[in-house]
C-alpha cells in the first residue's frame, strides 16, 4: 500500500467542541425541559423514543441522548425472538442497538423495519474491516459498508464503527489514515451520520481520538472488573475530545453468570449498576430473551451505588468470572484498568 503523507493540519479541525457530561434522569416528563447533570437544559421531546422510566446520557459530540441501557448485537436469538426483544426495548425507552456482523445487521434491520425512527442503529461489518489485512484501504472499507447496507436494506447507519485489529496490536498510521478517510467519505455521502471505531487494544485509543477529531464515538470492553486507571486513563482524553464511549462485554461474554436464573439476573443487575455508577461508558449488553431486557431495565431503576454487601458479592462473582474466562477471551484481563 502506498504511503500517504498526512499532516496534523489535514486532520485537525479549527476548533473543538467543549466537553460536557449531560444526563437526563428517571422521572422527567415527556416534552419537559429539564436541568440535566452537567448543567445543560434538555428538552425530553427531542430524545429519541423517550420514556420517563429510562435514563439518557449525551454521547459526546454526536449530541445524541442515548439510553443508558442499550441492546448489543451478539446473541443467539432468531428473527422472531429478536423482533420481540427489540419490541420490548422500544417499550422500555431503549433507543440504541449495536450490530457487529453482517448477519446481525441484517437481522436487526429486519427487526426494526417499520419502526426505524424508534432506535439508533450502529453497525460494523467486522469480518470485512481493518482486522482483515485485505480491508485496510478506504476503498475496501467503503465497499464493505456498501455491502452491509445493501444486504440489510438500509440507506444509512447512525454510527459506523469500524472494527479494528485485536487483540493487543496496533494498526499502522497508514491504516489509521485510510480508515479515517473512509469514515469521512461515508459521512459526506450520507451513509453514516456519525463515525468511530471499536477496539480491544487499550493503548491505541488515546492516540486515535487526539490525533483524529473526526471520531465521534468509540467502543471498548468494560466489565465488572474494569475501573478508571489512576494514571494514563483514556477517560480524560475522551472528555477533552468530547468523544462518546460505549462499553462492550459488560458480562464478559457470559462468564459472569453462574447458579440459578435468579442468581444470574442478580449478577447482571449488579454489573449494570456498577458500570452506570462508574459514569464512564454506556454499557451494551447482549440480550437473548425478553426477560433479560426486563432485568437490565430493572437495574437502571435501582440504586446505583452498591452497598458493602453488594460490593463484596460482585467482587466474588467477578473473581469467578476472571477464573473461568475462555481462552479466546483472556484478553479481557487487559481491560481491568481503562
Amino acid at each position: 500500500m502506498d504511503n500517504k503523507k498526512v499532516t496534523r493540519r489535514e486532520f485537525m479541525r479549527d476548533s473543538a467542541m467543549a466537553a460536557a457530561s449531560v444526563a437526563v434522569g428517571l422521572g422527567a416528563a415527556a416534552g419537559q425541559s429539564v436541568q440535566a447533570a452537567g448543567g445543560a437544559t434538555v428538552d425530553t421531546s427531542k430524545i429519541l423514543n423517550y420514556n420517563p422510566n429510562m435514563e439518557y446520557r449525551r454521547q459526546g459530540k454526536t449530541n445524541l441522548m442515548v439510553s443508558v441501557a442499550c441492546l448489543g448485537g451478539h446473541s443467539g436469538s432468531n428473527d422472531r425472538q429478536r423482533y420481540e426483544i427489540v419490541s420490548r426495548c422500544i417499550d422500555a425507552g431503549i433507543n440504541y442497538i449495536d450490530a457487529c456482523t453482517k448477519g446481525e445487521v441484517i437481522r436487526d434491520a429486519k427487526a426494526l423495519r417499520g419502526r426505524r425512527d424508534k432506535m439508533y442503529l450502529a453497525l460494523s461489518h467486522c469480518g470485512r474491516e481493518t482486522r482483515d489485512p485485505n480491508y485496510r484501504t478506504a476503498k475496501k472499507l467503503l465497499g464493505s459498508l456498501d455491502e452491509v447496507l445493501k444486504a440489510s436494506k438500509e440507506d444509512y447507519t447512525d454510527l459506523w464503527r469500524v472494527t479494528c485489529y485485536e487483540p493487543g496490536g496496533r494498526h499502522t498510521f497508514n491504516t489509521a489514515c485510510e480508515m479515517i478517510e473512509a469514515l469521512e467519505k461515508a459521512k459526506k455521502q450520507g451513509k453514516a451520520r456519525f463515525v468511530g471505531f471499536s477496539t480491544h487494544d487499550r493503548r491505541w485509543i488515546k492516540f486515535m481520538i487526539e490525533y483524529f477529531p473526526q471520531i465521534d464515538c468509540i467502543c471498548f470492553p468494560f466489565t465488572t472488573m474494569s475501573k478508571r486507571a489512576q494514571t494514563d486513563s483514556v477517560f480524560p482524553a475522551l472528555k477533552k475530545c468530547d468523544v462518546g464511549a460505549f462499553g462492550i462485554k459488560p458480562f464478559a461474554a457470559g462468564s459472569l453468570f453462574a447458579g440459578s436464573q435468579e442468581e444470574k439476573n442478580r449478577r447482571a443487575r449488579l454489573a449494570i449498576r456498577y458500570i452506570l455508577h462508574s459514569n464512564t461508558v454506556i454499557p451494551i449488553p447482549g440480550m437473548n430473551r425478553v426477560s433479560e431486557v426486563d432485568n437490565v431495565v430493572k437495574a437502571v431503576t435501582e440504586r446505583r451505588k452498591l452497598d458493602l454487601k453488594e460490593r463484596a458479592e460482585l467482587e466474588n462473582a467477578s473473581k469467578q468470572m476472571w477464573a473461568k474466562l475462555p481462552r479466546h477471551y483472556q484478553w479481557l484481563k487487559d481491560w481491568e484498568y481503562v
